[in-house]
């Protein structure tokens, strides 16, 4: 089962907290985030890969609804709020679903199902997905997936480790772009400046991760994501 990457954005700090408790409910659910705000959502999904974004309508400042417009590349969404009247404009965004506060949970996860059945048929492309383009020198380069070992992030660039070669492809890509164009199920990001192949690991330990040649560093952000990764994979 794969599991979604969630954000929830609310300005009522008791809405926040039941929406983070009906997550915490659903197995596969994971919660990155959560914002009182459209500026504090903005520079987390400009940060962290998100799957599915949990947003109200009504929020000082900009709405869900102007944060939805403004946003280059979009999750999934469904929106949360008090109010009826927001669901034929939210639907011409494509929003996956328009929950009307207070949500009974049956009714969550229902939404959240569907979301999970959504995101699964878009990874049935990305794992028959064998390869990416990457600027290297100049050059428009070939990079295998398979033989990715790890990504670090150095600023602007990130170097990418390979089974194939002793010298990292260094490009100049965010660490978000390049986690959105790996496979879920098979690279996870343990680290704000790293992200590896979980076919790769040999042993966890504490905040460390033991890869055959490196010792990957692992920050408790991303370290439940990383356990219910393994844990799918087990069984």
């Amino acid at each position: 089962m794969s599991m979604l990457r969630c954000l929830a954005v609310d300005d009522e700090p008791l809405a926040l907290d039941l929406l983070e408790d009906n997550i915490r409910q659903v197995s596969f659910l994971t919660l990155v985030g959560r914002c009182k705000n459209a500026i504090e959502a903005i520079e987390v999904l400009q940060k962290e890969q998100v799957d599915l974004l949990f947003l109200d309508v009504q929020m000082p400042g900009l709405t869900g609804i102007q944060l939805l417009k403004n946003l280059k590349t979009k999750p999934m969404v469904i929106f949360i709020t008090a109010y009826k009247n927001y669901a034929v404009e939210s639907f011409e965004l494509d929003v996956l679903d328009y929950l009307v506060k207070p949500v009974p949970f049956e009714r969550f996860l229902k939404s959240v199902t569907k979301a999970l059945e959504f995101h699964n048929l878009n990874q049935k492309g990305q794992k028959n997905k064998e390869y990416l383009f990457v600027n290297a020198d100049y050059t428009l380069l070939k990079v295998t997936i398979k033989n990715i070992v790890y990504i670090e992030g150095l600023k602007d660039y990130i170097k990418i480790f390979l089974t194939t070669s002793t010298k990292p492809v260094i490009t100049r890509l965010s660490m978000k772009a390049m986690e959105e164009s790996l496979p879920s199920d098979q690279f996870i990001r343990t680290h704000k400046s790293f992200i590896i192949a979980v076919e790769h690991i040999i042993s966890i330990r504490k905040n460390r991760i033991k890869l055959k040649d490196k010792d990957i560093p692992l920050s408790d952000h991303y370290k439940e994501s990383l356990m219910n990764l393994i844990q799918k994979e087990n069984f």
